[in-house]
């Protein structure tokens, strides 16, 4: 019954996806590169998310991780949308699909909480999802205020680099909420640059500042998980009374 539950959420993420890559191709907004990566990436997120819950022995998806899920076919459709959307084309397309997915990103996390499902695979999933956004959007935002931008979209990658020669830094750190803010504010701005709304100034000096906090924000966790440890304080123990007795 657990499996069937979980092959039953494949099945509608795959139609998700499968849909929202279908309505992009007959649209003659995105190509076959695209395409092909865009649906490569839903693979990828789908075998993450069957093989996380089968693992953990979860009885069903969920709401929660059912919206994040559904956050993949958006950023599918973002990926799919790059090599029109770099040249000037379809720009209005993927601000839409990553205008959605960064909205959706404020529903999940409320939903697991209100039902009492927060898990770390939740939390997780919605951050790997956060950054595949980023990524796809800062390869977009690259043509508009230079390869810089790249840096914004790697960031987690390159922390996940860093861990296999400093495991101490993929420990997991306590939840904050303006370290939540700073990477919804890096989608903010990267949509807003990949739409060519902002004048070209204007652009570059916000994508400066989303750069600026999230170094901030990486910077703080980083030093955190590398801060010595203080040692224990031993207790004092407690006064006795000669005359007592």
């Amino acid at each position: 019954m657990r499996m069937d539950l979980v092959r039953r959420g494949l099945g509608i993420a795959v139609l998700a996806q499968g849909a929202a890559l279908a309505v992009l191709a007959l649209s003659g907004t995105a190509g076959g590169v695209g395409l092909v990566a865009g649906a490569g990436y839903g693979l990828l997120c789908d075998a993450f998310v069957v093989r996380a819950l089968s693992r953990g022995g979860a009885t069903r998806v969920g709401i929660a991780n059912g919206v994040t899920w559904a956050r993949c076919a958006l950023v599918g459709a973002v990926i799919a949308l790059i090599p029109t959307a770099g040249d000037g084309r379809a720009t209005v397309e993927l601000a839409v699909a990553a205008a959605v997915a960064i909205l959706l990103d404020g529903v999940d996390g409320r939903v697991a909480r209100a039902t009492g499902t927060v898990s770390a695979f939740g939390s997780r999933f919605d951050m790997e999802v956060d950054a595949s956004l980023v990524l796809a959007l800062s390869i977009v935002a690259a043509s508009r205020v230079g390869p810089w931008v790249l840096l914004l979209g790697a960031a987690r990658y390159l922390l996940l680099l860093a861990t296999l020669l400093v495991p101490r830094l993929g420990e997991p750190t306590p939840p904050r909420i303006w370290r939540k803010v700073v990477a919804v504010l890096q989608g903010v701005v990267l949509t807003l640059v990949c739409a060519g709304v902002l004048p070209g100034p204007v652009a570059e000096a916000s994508a400066v500042a989303a750069g600026l906090a999230l170094a901030w924000s990486f910077g703080t966790q980083v030093h955190g998980l590398l801060r010595p440890e203080r040692p224990a304080v031993p207790a004092v123990p407690e006064r006795v009374d000669a005359r007592a007795g």
